[in-house]
């Protein structure tokens, strides 16, 4: 098995490889504007959860999971072209919430700093 370091690598090459394709390659509309925010690769490579997000938010979500599962296959036969490994992992994308958490988050504190000037 690989170790914890190498498949962070892997991790960080196939979440780098698949920014560039959906920035250049891919033309399905409802990819705009999605952007991955991670990428975790399991310890027997069989699996690469994919975490996404757009600038829209959440109401997005649907339209843009359901285009990228449309696309997994050529996006997983792209990858393996790209990134040498004996057997490519599969892609499971989800959804990540982090960044509109963190937005949410940052107007509570904006608006309890105007609160107290």
């Amino acid at each position: 098995m690989p170790s914890k370091v190498r498949l962070q690598r892997i991790a960080d090459r196939i979440r780098q490889e698949l920014s560039e394709m959906l920035i250049r390659e891919i033309s399905d509309p409802r990819l705009d504007q999605i952007y991955i925010t991670d990428v975790t690769v399991d310890r027997e490579l069989a699996y690469a959860n994919v975490y996404v997000s757009a600038v829209e938010g959440a109401t997005r979500s649907g339209e843009a999971l359901a285009g990228l599962e449309h696309a997994s296959g050529f996006l997983r036969r792209a990858l393996a072209a790209r990134v040498d490994l004996r057997v490519f992992p599969r892609l499971r994308f989800h959804w990540d919430p982090t960044p509109e958490n963190a937005d949410h988050i940052e107007k509570l504190i904006a608006d309890l700093k105007a609160g107290k000037s």
